[in-house]
């Protein structure tokens, strides 16, 4: 469970998504990223030992959800849950705002700006978006 600093819903935001990895693993997933591989080979390089914890966390947060595994595969695949899609607009704004703010950075493709919370809002654990 979450130890919350204060009451203050940016205070209590930033306890669980407030470290340098945790909106770059949502930003990979409205991009694609479903699998663990698919997490680490973000070009940011996560270490293994961050992604696991990040993940855990994320997960224990109910942000994102982790499947059964598939046959053949130690590992499930990661999904959005409705919480953490409910992140994209925050993602996608700060997107923005690097891009207008920041000098030199890439521009994140139309599709990262086309996701929609309810893309991602899928029980099975399989996200809608491309």
């Amino acid at each position: 469970m979450t130890q919350f600093r204060s009451g203050c819903p940016i205070a209590s935001a930033l306890d669980i998504i407030g470290d340098k990895w945790s909106l770059v693993i949502v930003r990979a997933m409205v991009m694609g990223a479903t699998s663990y591989s698919d997490l680490l080979s973000t070009p940011e390089k996560i270490s293994t030992n961050i992604l696991a914890e990040r993940l855990r966390r994320l997960e224990d947060a109910g942000l994102i959800r982790q499947s059964l595994p598939r046959q053949g595969s130690i590992r499930g695949a990661y999904a959005l849950t409705a919480t953490g899609a409910a992140l994209i607009p925050v993602v996608q704004e700060l997107a923005r705002w690097g891009e207008t703010q920041l000098p030199d950075r890439w521009t994140p493709p139309d599709r990262f700006y086309a996701a929609r919370p309810g893309d991602f809002d899928v029980r099975d654990g399989d996200a809608a978006a491309n």
